[in-house]
């Protein structure tokens, strides 16, 4: 393993529990665990509860006079309408339209905003904000200060409850509070990846092992199991959840992934990016992402092409074998004629075609999406 690849507070829980170590977005993380593997992690999340580090993630203080237009200048979503302990999504875009990043965004105060972005883009973000901030100064990598646990699934308000109650639990989603764990003041946001009910939690560095102890401890009786970012990936991938990387990059815009619902043209101030993708909504999108259920055998990976007539004219951005549905899912960019639901595209697997329906997302009804 390389030298240079960073570890969480949590790398030794990891490997007393027989997590598989695999290099991700410069990190040594868990893909699964020794006695558990994806698909038990996966149905355990959507169970009873699992338990993830995300530390990795990246995390931006945004505070002072003047931050609300700062960041509002940044992002697509109106974050000035947020209220105090209220999140959203949001993107952060390039002049031409395409995707910098996709992030979520914390109102902690009048003029206190917490960002979480991806890991593999935490440099890139932070770099591309200062820069493009009408007040740089008031950005602020702060990293290093948090290490993340996530708490998904239908039994993490009750573990919750026993472990680190507090306001947050009475909440719906998008909203986050501070709890204390052991005398330390923790963030707890209801959000997730995971198309389940639950938190994440944004902890102290030093409190994190403790915590992550704590969580298994009192969820033991009802299930809880750690998880690794295989079913993290299949859980976010049944919902549709747009994976940076995968389903947005920085030649992709939020209209084609279809997350047009996160950006607000008409803000007060506008965006980096607002004209380009002012314009990309009038004249409409050439491609669409949709959802696919392979109709012939096969799994579509990322990349797989999809074709008609013998030539390639989309892509699967991400595909596996739903632990739910027991069927090959995937997600892809197709020709926008091609992305009506029932429509039957052919994906390229092994150099022949196989039929795959156009279907919508998420693949599966969960504890959020049933209510």
């Amino acid at each position: 393993m390389s030298e240079q690849l960073l570890r969480t507070p949590l790398y030794a829980a990891h490997l007393a529990a027989g997590g598989q170590i695999v290099p991700f977005a410069g990190w040594e993380m868990p893909v699964q665990y020794a006695g558990h593997g994806v698909v038990a992690e996966h149905l355990a999340t959507r169970t009873t509860a699992g338990l993830f580090d995300v530390s990795h993630m990246g995390e931006i203080i945004v505070e002072g006079a003047g931050a609300t237009a700062t960041l509002n200048g940044l992002v697509t979503n109106d974050i000035s309408k947020l209220e105090e302990g209220a999140a959203c999504y949001a993107l952060l875009c390039h002049a031409n339209g395409g995707t910098v990043d996709d992030l979520f965004v914390y109102r902690l105060g009048p003029e206190r905003f917490l960002v979480c972005v991806n890991a593999s883009n935490k440099d890139k973000d932070y770099a591309y904000m200062k820069e493009h901030a009408a007040k740089p100064e008031l950005l602020h990598d702060r990293s290093d200060d948090f290490a993340q646990i996530a708490l998904q699934g239908p039994k993490a308000l009750e573990i919750m409850e026993r472990v680190l109650p507090g306001e947050a639990l009475g909440l719906p989603r998008n909203r986050i509070r501070v709890h204390s764990f052991r005398g330390a003041d923790t963030l707890v946001a209801t959000t997730g990846y995971t198309g389940e009910p639950g938190y994440e939690i944004y902890c102290p560095p030093e409190v994190a092992m403790d915590l992550w102890k704590a969580f298994l401890a009192g969820g033991q009786d009802l299930g809880i199991c750690p998880v690794g970012l295989g079913a993290r990936d299949t859980l976010r991938l049944e919902m549709g959840y747009a994976l940076y990387g995968h389903e947005l990059d920085d030649n992709t815009n939020g209209y084609e992934a279809k997350v047009g619902w996160a950006i607000k043209l008409d803000k007060a101030g506008g965006f980096v990016g607002r004209d380009a993708l002012a314009a990309i909504k009038a004249a409409g999108v050439k491609r669409k992402l949709v959802g696919l259920k392979m109709v012939d055998r096969g799994i579509a990976r990322e990349g797989t092409p999809i074709v008609r007539n013998g030539q390639k004219v989309g892509h699967v951005t991400s595909g596996t074998h739903s632990p739910n549905l027991k069927q090959a899912i995937a997600m892809a960019y197709v020709p926008t004629e091609l992305s009506t639901l029932g429509t039957i595209v052919h994906v390229e697997l092994r150099g022949e075609p196989r039929k795959a329906e156009v279907v919508s997302y998420p693949f599966v009804q969960t504890g959020l999406t049933a209510n």
